[in-house]
């Protein structure tokens, strides 16, 4: 089920498996900070809405380069969103030639205040098994 859909992205929710997903598009090269924070923030709220045990941001055409603040920006206002909604697992679909992913290695860990593991994939069918695993 479609949610939301602008210029930078396409929110999707599957209830059959618990997943929001948040497809970046190639329109993030011209995305301001400001923009990508109101994006991450409307993403929060529909993760509350949904409580949707997993969640998944595609980053394959993502291509804004986000100033170093906005990461702390995040741990602070929507990591604690996510807490709320009760996510169990997070993942980032990657370019498949990225480095630190699952499949090469690096198994999903909490980062910073999530109470709940996040990973790195190149596949989307391994995204979809490790959240269909218990």
């Amino acid at each position: 089920m479609e949610i939301e859909r602008n210029e930078f992205g396409v929110t999707t929710y599957d209830s059959g498996s618990g997943t929001l997903e948040l497809a970046w598009t190639d329109a993030t090269e011209h995305m301001s900070d400001e923009q990508f924070r109101s994006a991450l923030e409307r993403f929060a709220a529909h993760s509350v809405s949904q409580q949707s045990p997993n969640v998944l941001i595609d980053v394959t055409r993502f291509a804004h380069r986000m100033s170093p603040e906005v990461g702390a920006w995040r741990d602070e206002h929507v990591i604690p969103r996510y807490n709320e909604a009760g996510v169990k697992k997070m993942a980032f679909l990657v370019p498949s030639a990225a480095p630190g992913t699952v499949e090469s290695g690096n198994p999903p860990q909490p980062e910073g205040p999530a109470a709940f593991p996040t990973g790195y994939f190149g596949t989307r069918q391994a995204v979809l098994d490790w959240f269909a695993a218990a």
